[in-house]
């Protein structure tokens, strides 16, 4: 009988604990994200996001990738590593996974390898790793990255939650508003500083 009572919170604590298991993060809410994403020119449906151990986000390396793609720099503080996921339009075989070049790479020689759903692919000192979705890739590559944190990358990139995306795209301007931007001046025609007198 003293098993039976010392057993039973136990298996009361089961079901809660398998409710828990398999659950995914909530994603954003769609209408948010797609006027943050549109505001930038990027399709809402390729905004992704990914977490690998030491790497942060740059902020603003946040854009458009190819026509309306989504594309993001995380760095490593600890060895200035940097690793971009880019997701874009198309899609990737086994047949044409040699034959598509490596994000970031000017080499032609792609090796090219099955790993899971995803493809190890290199080309010079540049690898990533491609997954195929529905009617897009998502892309994780660097260079000097080793490939255990460019898999564990490729396999944590999901859409972003509520809380992911205040930190992924700057906030929708109003209607009629332009695009806050971070890198140019404050003042005059916002154009590069050309003033290097006469002949120059």
């Amino acid at each position: 009988m003293i098993r039976t009572v010392r057993a039973l919170p136990v298996l009361l604590l089961i079901p809660a604990l398998l409710a828990g298991c398999g659950t995914e993060k909530s994603g954003a809410d769609p209408a948010e994200l797609s006027s943050r994403a549109e505001a930038l020119g990027i399709a809402p449906e390729l905004v992704y996001t990914t977490e690998a151990p030491g790497y942060s986000l740059a902020q603003q390396s946040v854009g458009v990738y190819g026509d309306d793609g989504f594309s993001a720099v995380y760095f490593s503080q600890k060895n200035g590593a940097q690793l971009q996921l880019a997701v874009d339009r198309g899609s990737m075989t086994a047949d044409t996974c040699p034959q598509e070049p490596v994000a970031g790479s000017s080499e032609t020689a792609v090796v090219c390898t099955r790993d899971g759903d995803a493809y190890y692919r290199s080309a010079g000192e540049r690898s990533e790793y491609a997954v195929p979705k529905n009617g897009f890739v998502i892309r994780i590559s660097g260079e000097g990255v080793p490939r255990d944190v460019l898999r564990q990358a490729a396999r944590n990139a999901h859409r972003p939650s509520a809380d992911e995306l205040d930190a992924l795209l700057p906030s929708a301007p109003a209607a009629g508003e332009p695009v806050e931007r971070g890198d140019l001046p404050s003042t005059g025609d916002g154009a590069p500083d050309n003033n290097v007198g006469a002949g120059g």
